[in-house]
């Protein structure tokens, strides 16, 4: 048997089949018309972000049925002329207190915090990795749940940032001398996958540096030892979390910039891709102009240098007496 993966609605997808199909049939089935009860695509978007995360639209009908049955109710106890005025903040009357909370962009650049993006069966995710230093012997602490693969990317990320500690103005053997807390909120929620392994990175060297991460930048992509970036899976999804708040540029593996084609074009025009290969473009776009690893000198300058300072020799003469 052969299990085959299908994508779910993007969340524009949803409202529109609800505005089309969903809101008339409950409508009618409840005989009601849109005087008592209009049911607009704000109301769509708040029940579909904060009442329903799934594939399909199943639950999103319910939802709806919810609404039309409690307003049919108002309706008999009132009259014909019954309409109800929906709004997205007086929701809860109706449907009760929301079941998910709502992706919202940082407010700042912050320290340590960085933004990466996931996969889920429902869509995809906002994923916010904090880190912080303490003094301590080179401890590194995961939290949040993480699945094995998680953890072993986590590792990855760590490893390549201590490799490059004279690039990053780091004293030597610096994390004998601190420790290192890695952590992603909503540790209630099991989180696994390799693609936040540059997230992961770039937060710990804000950390480590005290420079903030862009907040108006996200991220996705695995990171090996050496700093390639690796591609990843799901990125259709995890573009289209980022466009429902609205953030504008994404980091994505160079591999996986033949993947932006299946995402819709509403949402490509809306959004500036960036295909990076190695954690050094990474490092340069994530943050402001002012930090940057420090380029190595290569051994032809070296060769140069070491000319220029040198005085030159005499050649010796041989006298023949």
């Amino acid at each position: 048997m052969e299990i085959i993966r299908l994508p779910g609605y993007t969340e524009e997808e949803k409202i529109s089949i609800a505005t089309k199909f969903l809101v008339p049939k409950k409508l009618k089935e409840h005989g009601l018309t849109t005087r008592n009860l209009k049911i607009g695509k704000t109301i769509l978007q708040t029940i579909v972000q904060e009442y329903t995360r799934e594939a399909g639209v199943r639950n999103l009908e319910r939802e709806i049925g919810t609404l039309c049955r409690k307003t049919a109710t108002q309706v008999v106890a009132k009259g014909k002329k019954t309409s109800i005025n929906l709004t997205p903040a007086g929701l809860s009357k109706y449907l009760g207190v929301a079941k998910f909370s709502k992706d919202v962009e940082r407010k700042k650049s912050e320290v340590g915090v960085a933004t990466g993006l996931a996969w889920t069966e429902f869509g995809g995710e906002l994923l916010n990795i904090e880190v912080i230093t303490t003094p301590g012997t080179g401890k590194v602490s995961l939290t949040g749940k993480l699945g094995d693969v998680m953890k072993e990317s986590a590792q990855a990320a760590i490893s390549y940032v201590r490799q490059r500690w004279a690039d990053m103005g780091l004293p030597k053997n610096f994390y004998q001398k601190v420790d290192l807390h890695v952590h992603i909120p909503e540790g209630a929620i099991p989180k696994d996958g390799p693609s936040a392994g540059i997230t992961i990175a770039v937060a710990v060297i804000s950390a480590l540096t005290g420079h903030p991460v862009r907040r108006d930048i996200t991220m996705t992509g695995e990171v090996t030892l050496t700093g390639k970036v690796l591609p990843i899976g799901g990125l259709k999804e995890k573009a289209l979390a980022a466009h429902r708040i609205k953030i504008a540029t994404i980091i994505i593996p160079k591999e996986n910039e033949k993947d932006v084609a299946e995402i819709p074009e509403n949402v490509r025009k809306k959004i500036k891709f960036i295909p990076v290969e190695t954690m050094d473009k990474v490092i340069e776009h994530s943050f402001d102009k002012k930090f940057s690893f420090k380029k190595k000198k290569t051994a032809a300058k070296k060769t140069a240098k070491t000319r220029k300072t040198t005085p030159a020799r005499r050649p010796s003469v041989s006298h023949l007496n």
